[in-house]
């Protein structure tokens, strides 16, 4: 009998976290796409070419935080992508680095860069020998 009721309770616990676990799991990913539609992301990507030079810990540790720093509070988040493998087997790799801000609005965004625009461009010699190609672009889902 004792038994029985311990294994009960065990049995109830199991369920109530693991229903606990899924709720709150559905709440992060219900406030991750929420955060995420209608924001500007600014996408900075770096082509692959025989030659080219990317200098990543340049980029991640004194470049991007330098661009991040001109945005303010309308940058919501930033990531850094290295590129190691294309899509599809025996192509080169399209790209070396993928930079992106995710901002709140557009203008903000190039109110915030035009003024730091010499400083920005500047800068591209200490990591890299790309042109880099930006695409701006709206956060549908």
């Amino acid at each position: 009998m004792k038994f029985k009721f311990i294994l009960s309770v065990l049995l109830l616990v199991t369920c109530m976290a693991a229903f606990s676990q899924e709720k709150q799991s559905a709440k992060a990913k219900k406030r991750s796409s929420a955060v995420e539609k209608g924001l500007i992301k600014v996408s900075v990507m770096y082509p692959f070419a025989e030659g080219k030079t990317f200098n990543m810990e340049y980029y991640e540790t004194k470049h991007m935080p330098m661009v991040a720093g001109f945005l303010g509070s309308n940058l919501v988040k930033y990531t850094i992508e290295k590129g190691f493998a294309s899509g599809i087997p025996n192509t080169p790799l399209p790209f070396l680095a993928i930079g992106t801000f995710y901002v709140k609005n557009l203008s903000d965004y190039q109110a915030a860069i035009g003024p730091n625009r010499d400083s920005i461009r500047s800068d591209i010699p200490n990591y890299t020998n790309i042109s880099p190609i930006i695409l701006v672009s709206e956060i549908v889902r």
